[in-house]
């Protein structure tokens, strides 16, 4: 590659608008043409300047967020039993489940953490690089557990509570933060609070289902230790290299613990826990810390509409992803910081890492992405996961792998599956957009997908059609292998190919390989399709359950195929419509993507109802008392990715327009947005009350062109943050093209100027809180 002069970023047409589609799939986008051309003409100034304007946030204040997250909190007046209905703690690093130790009167606060892992490839994901177990405490009453009060404070993110006994009373407080568990228990009457950690064997939590491979040997046992502190240390060394160490000392009422883990060194982990622990001097210290953090967290944007349950739901998530993720530490595992025994006990890239992270963009949390942190700081590793032949110029990572993305990753031709790496990289773009950081672009999305498409690029071979057509690979996670051409590789196929384009175009980069992609985008075989829409892959009809949906990529996430088509209407409806016909493997995620998939369409009614069936008890695998997951074992993604088909009914911002309110369920006739990030950079707040949207408001972070569907009827009124008329076009199909700067807003309304208000809207649909209230 040689480097052109940088000019200044444009908008991505083609593939921000999806139009990169082939055969019976390809549509022009209609109006498409003239709507760029309207956009390209001259715009002018409406109307006279009026006063300059602000927003009024009402949540600008502590008591203003504590009393509203008050009403989100999760509530315990019994003893949970199981992992799935207790409280949850976490920093995005350590983590901790609270729930009866199970047989005993007692109450175990689990001890985990994301970076702690075996280091033996050759055993595979599953055994040999697997997240291993590090421990848990019990806290041991005197008496007999009677009754308990608790609240997960999402504000404060700290536990807080009583639990009586037939001796007295203990009072809790926990939290996580900096890599230190503290916990606080004050005994009244009789009681008196005991504590024991208890390591757990370094193996695979895999063993639930199955034997350690052959010749697998046992990590050596642990060993423990008493600082001149009195601080008691347990460690753990690795048969493949490194140490994991646990930390924990008790002061009065406090108990304070971390956890360290390294590699290769066998000894760095043991300074590491106790230097952790020496910056949290007590759990007053650590807490005004930690409360600070999270604060400042919560303000960077805020929803509420009247369904209580779903709402207090979506906050959870956010406290959840932030709990279990932080931008440079440790990719999401299937259950993230909280391990419990498992089949999944690695990073699974086929669909749980990409559902993991999409609600961040519209929360405006860009700081919770280590996913493109993992992908970039590990671009050595997956170039070794492609076989040795393809190194030169090719990446790739397989099913599953540890939290450097070590795993091989099959041929083309052989049935294996080989896109796993390239959707991963959509969401890296899609923090991209959000942020619109041309680092991220340049480091990681262009690079590592240029690598990722060449690996297809090998395979694909043309055929007597003419066109060029992929040997076989798998579609996640559907039994039957197409002879060729799988849907699933196909919709990346073009989606890389074109964003590679773009991408070169925005970098100023003379790419030797462009004319190849717009070959294989000219070329490439039509998407394989019959009378009930999209196929797995070549003559390989979608005939049998799926609870994935590889197959539609091109319509969601990627949305090359979408409801701005017309011609693609009906093939999009049979295509979700026959894909949930076939019940019985269906699951959680199946829900939340049809959900998504219908908030495109612009049915938010519809969107709702399967959104509900993830939350229906009748279901089979429905969501749990504390909002966590479970199958065969923990999987974090299925309630992350709730909470994105959420966003989808809020606002989009796929194809270089921002929707606003595109899919709201009937029934929610009032919503507040703030500060919701879209593609391009933009912070859109808007209000709707009794079922019409009041206003909207949108900055610019980044000063790309604005396109926003508004929704709004009557005559409009576009005015700048100083009270100046904004300059504007409209493209038509109620899309108003808008001049703003960087660093600028506009507000967009009809009527006379209305209340500019942000506020929390009034519950219309009660329901119980989370937890086991």
């Amino acid at each position: 590659m040689t480097s052109q002069p940088q000019r200044r970023p444009q908008l991505p047409r083609r593939a921000v608008l999806g139009t990169a589609l082939g055969g019976a799939a390809a549509a022009a986008l209609p109006g498409t043409a003239h709507a760029e051309a309207q956009a390209e003409a001259p715009m002018s100034a409406q109307g006279p300047a009026q006063k300059p304007w602000k927003l009024r946030d009402t949540m600008n204040t502590d008591g203003a967020w504590s009393r509203f997250l008050r009403g989100q909190d999760l509530l315990w007046t019994r003893l949970p039993t199981l992992w799935y209905e207790g409280p949850f703690l976490g920093d995005g690093q350590l983590g901790s489940m609270i729930y009866q130790e199970p047989g005993a009167n007692q109450i175990r606060f689990t001890v985990q953490h994301g970076r702690v892992q075996d280091h033996r490839p050759e055993f595979g994901s599953g055994w040999g690089t697997c997240r291993l177990p590090v421990g848990h405490l019990t806290l041991e009453p005197a008496g007999t557990i009677t009754a308990l009060d608790w609240r997960l404070s999402l504000w404060n993110a700290e536990l807080t509570g009583t639990v009586t006994t037939t001796a007295g009373t203990l009072t809790l407080a926990a939290l996580i933060h900096d890599e230190v568990l503290a916990v606080r228990v004050t005994a009244a009457g009789g009681e008196r609070a005991g504590w024991t950690f208890h390591p757990e064997e370094a193996i695979s939590p895999r063993k639930i289902s199955e034997a350690p491979p052959a010749d697998y040997t046992a990590n050596p046992p642990w060993t423990t230790r008493t600082a001149i502190d009195g601080t008691e240390q347990v460690l753990q060394p690795l048969t493949g290299g490194g140490q994991t160490a646990t930390a924990y000392r008790r002061t009065g009422n406090d108990l304070l613990l971390s956890v360290g883990h390294s590699h290769p060194s066998d000894t760095a982990a043991e300074a590491d826990s106790l230097r952790n622990l020496g910056r949290a001097k007590s759990y007053s210290a650590l807490r005004q810390r930690h409360t600070g953090w999270w604060h400042e967290f919560y303000r960077k944007s805020f929803v509420s509409f009247p369904d209580q349950r779903l709402q207090s739901f979506h906050w959870i998530q956010l406290y959840k992803v932030a709990s279990a993720s932080r931008a440079g530490g440790p990719v999401m595992a299937t259950s993230g910081p909280w391990l419990e025994p498992t089949p999944w006990p690695a990073v699974w890239w086929n669909l749980n890492v990409q559902l993991e992270y999409w609600l961040i963009h519209g929360f405006n949390h860009p700081e919770l992405d280590s996913l493109a942190t993992t992908l970039r700081q590990n671009q050595e590793q997956l170039i070794a996961n492609v076989p040795a032949a393809y190194r030169a110029d090719s990446s790739g990572v397989g099913r599953s792998s540890d939290m450097f993305a070590n795993r091989t990753v099959g041929r083309p031709g052989t049935g294996a599956e080989t896109g796993d790496l390239t959707w991963a990289l959509h969401n890296v773009w899609l923090s991209y957009r959000h942020s619109m950081d041309k680092s991220l672009l340049r480091d990681t999305v262009y690079p590592v997908l240029r690598r990722a498409i060449n690996y297809y690029l090998h395979f694909l071979t043309p055929g007597s059609d003419g066109k060029l057509h992929l040997p076989s690979t798998l579609s996640p996670e559907y039994p039957v292998v197409p002879p060729q051409d799988t849907n699933y590789d196909l919709a990346l196929i073009r989606w890389g190919c074109q964003t590679l384009l773009d991408s070169a175009e925005l970098l100023g980069v003379d790419d030797e390989l462009k004319p190849r992609w717009q070959e294989v985008l000219a070329k490439l075989t039509p998407y394989p399709v019959d009378d009930n829409g999209f196929m797995i892959g070549g003559d390989t009809p979608y005939a049998q359950s799926h609870r994935h949906y590889s197959h539609l990529l091109m319509v969601y996430p990627l949305y090359l195929v979408n409801w701005d088509q017309p011609g693609n209407r009906d093939l999009i409806t049979k295509s979700i419509v026959h894909w949930h016909a076939l019940t019985g493997a269906h699951r959680g995620y199946s829900y939340t993507g049809a959900a998504s998939m219908y908030a495109m369409t612009g049915d938010g009614d519809t969107a709702i109802t399967y959104l509900r069936k993830f939350f229906d008890p009748a279901t089979r695998y429905p969501c749990r008392a504390n909002t966590h997951y479970t199958e065969a074992g923990p999987v974090i993604e299925t309630p992350l990715s709730a909470s994105q088909s959420l966003h989808d009914m809020f606002c989009q911002s796929w194809g270089g327009v921002i929707r606003v309110f595109p899919a709201v369920p009937t029934a929610w006739a009032d919503l507040t947005l703030h500060n919701f990030r879209t593609q391009g950079a933009f912070l859109v707040s808007a209000v709707r009350t009794a079922g019409t949207t009041r206003f909207i408001r949108v900055k610019s972070l980044a000063g790309e062109p604005l396109k926003l569907r508004h929704g709004l009827t009557g005559h409009l009124t576009a005015v700048l943050d100083d009270g100046t008329p904004a300059r504007t076009h409209d493209l038509g199909d109620g899309t108003l093209a808008i001049d703003l700067p960087r660093g600028r807003e506009v507000l967009v309304h009809t009527g006379s100027r209305p209340d500019l208000s942000i506020a929390p809207v009034a519950v219309s649909e009660p329901g119980p809180a989370w937890g086991l209230p």
